[in-house]
């Protein structure tokens, strides 16, 4: 139980085990975010391929991102801790990657940075992948912490961020998962 004399900072209500460490990479990644949209004009040129790979990169991105939101539901949440209720999702986007939602954020971060044609917004995008870095470390930590053995077996099947390429070449081995769990009962 929380202790009633503590102020809970905004956005934790209801809390229980409040992490500190994971609201301020929370707020990090807010403001690297921020950072894509440092105001300005573009300083250089982009040629017509840059251009049109930077907006594929910024669509292709957001859309990675929208639907590994969409298919957590009710399990979407700010903070890094997952809830009593949550579930290990291994399938739809968390078939191939442990943390789909980063990986669409860098990407589109990295076409949106492209398309400002400023240097702030690249350094953003840089300090936004060290934050996101070290945000799914700190999520693996708690989910490993609450799912145990069902969450090492995922981690060892499923990357982070990107699909393993395979050892031919023949592109990503993606290792499709598909359960939804919940954690074993702890003794």
């Amino acid at each position: 139980m929380a202790d009633p004399l503590t102020p809970t900072p905004p956005g934790l209500v209801g809390v229980e085990h409040a992490d500190p460490y994971g609201a301020a990479l929370l707020a990090a990644q807010g403001v690297a975010g921020a950072g894509l949209l440092w105001p300005g004009r573009g300083g250089w040129p982009l040629s017509r391929p840059v251009r049109f790979l930077a907006q594929v990169a910024l669509t292709t991105g957001a859309a990675m991102a929208a639907t590994a939101m969409a298919h957590l539901g009710r399990d979407l949440r700010p903070q890094s801790r997952p809830g009593e209720d949550t579930l290990l999702h291994r399938d739809g986007a968390y078939a191939v990657a442990r943390h789909p939602i980063y990986a669409g954020l860098l990407l589109g971060g990295l076409g949106l940075a492209v398309l400002r044609r400023r240097p702030e917004p690249l350094l953003a995008e840089a300090v936004l992948a060290a934050v996101l870095h070290a945000k799914s470390r700190h999520e693996d930590r708690l989910l490993q912490e609450r799912f145990g053995g069902e969450w090492e077996a995922y981690a060892a099947e499923v990357p982070a961020l990107v699909p393993r390429w395979g050892s031919r070449g023949s592109g990503p081995q993606l290792t499709r998962a598909t359960s939804r769990t919940r954690p074993s009962a702890r003794p």
